[in-house]
């Protein structure tokens, strides 16, 4: 497939604030000025809050396709664009867990909602983390999917030195990583995305969704400090770990994404009530591979008769 258009380095328009999202009836752009930035985030629905973390290289639009289908469950349905990622300000600093958790955090005060159910994937699991570890109490049910917890897991798993993930360190060396990914955006961040789901047109809908962000100016730099605080994120997760949660703790893996041993063993660590299911016929992108089975599994997750509630 040729690429050129995506060589331009032009984002997206960004949206208008209170417009409606094309192809998702019901749901609206929409921003918040929190934390010291602007926050791009879609909501729609009515019930029960549910908020949906994206990871990288990703936009909040990872979760398209399940969200129609949570709010016809019943629920609110938030899902925020990461600091500097997407159509959220792009920033220099307060990309730790701790702080871009605060930042949705106060979307969801905002919006006026004292407790929320909260999902992440990948680098939105290490978020949604650090926000229900820090506030348990708002956090009525939690879905870690896809990744490792810093200061829990995460820390021997960037180590190649001894078999893990090499690129951890080369992202977290901001500077260069951007002087290296230069005018290659497309060849570095495509191989992993297409690897990443199971679905047939998942090149096209990288190239056409999410690509274009990171083509703009400062967007891989953007994606590349989300990286550079993991392991500042793992000293303060280990810092303030008091107690594991007690909250109800769901940890979902694609059957085709990262083995599931690696996220559940770090959950274990950090939580007491946990089960573990796969997303059947899914890779790492399983909103997008299987949101059938994945909304399916979420509302029952998130019901009412599963939280003890009316």
């Amino acid at each position: 497939m040729n690429t050129e258009p995506m060589t331009s380095g032009v984002a997206p328009p960004a949206p208008r604030a209170d417009s409606p999202v094309n192809g998702l009836n019901g749901f609206t752009h929409r921003y918040a000025e929190v934390n010291g930035t602007r926050i791009h985030y879609v909501v729609g629905g009515k019930g029960p809050a549910i908020v949906l973390v994206h990871g990288y290289p990703y936009t909040w639009a990872s979760w398209r396709k399940l969200m129609p289908l949570l709010a016809d469950a019943g629920f609110t349905v938030i899902a925020p664009d990461l600091r500097g990622l997407g159509d959220s300000d792009k920033t220099e600093t307060g990309y730790s867990k701790v702080n871009v958790a605060e930042d949705i955090r106060q979307v969801v005060k905002s919006l006026g909602f004292d407790t929320i159910h909260l999902v992440g994937t990948d680098i939105g699991t290490m978020v949604a983390y650090a926000y229900a570890s820090r506030h348990p109490d708002e956090v009525r049910r939690l879905i870690l999917a896809e990744s490792l917890i810093p200061g829990f897991g995460l820390d021997e798993l960037m180590n190649p030195a001894t078999g893990g993930y090499w690129h951890f360190g080369f992202h977290a060396q901001v500077d260069v990583a951007e002087v290296l990914t230069a005018g290659k955006e497309v060849a570095y961040l495509l191989p992993s995305m297409k690897w990443a789901s199971t679905s047939e047109d998942a090149e096209d809908v990288a190239l056409k969704l999410f690509l274009p962000y990171y083509l703009a100016p400062g967007g891989m730099r953007a994606g590349f400090k989300h990286y550079e605080t993991m392991v500042e994120d793992g000293r303060e997760n280990r810092a303030a770990f008091r107690s594991k949660l007690k909250m109800p703790v769901l940890v979902l893996n694609g059957d085709k994404g990262i083995p599931q041993a690696q996220t559940l063993g770090c959950v274990l660590q950090v939580a007491e009530n946990v089960e573990a299911e796969l997303v059947p016929n899914s890779g790492h992108t399983f909103a997008e591979d299987n949101p059938a089975w994945a909304s399916e599994r979420l509302a029952r997750f998130f019901a009412p008769s599963s939280r003890g509630l009316g």
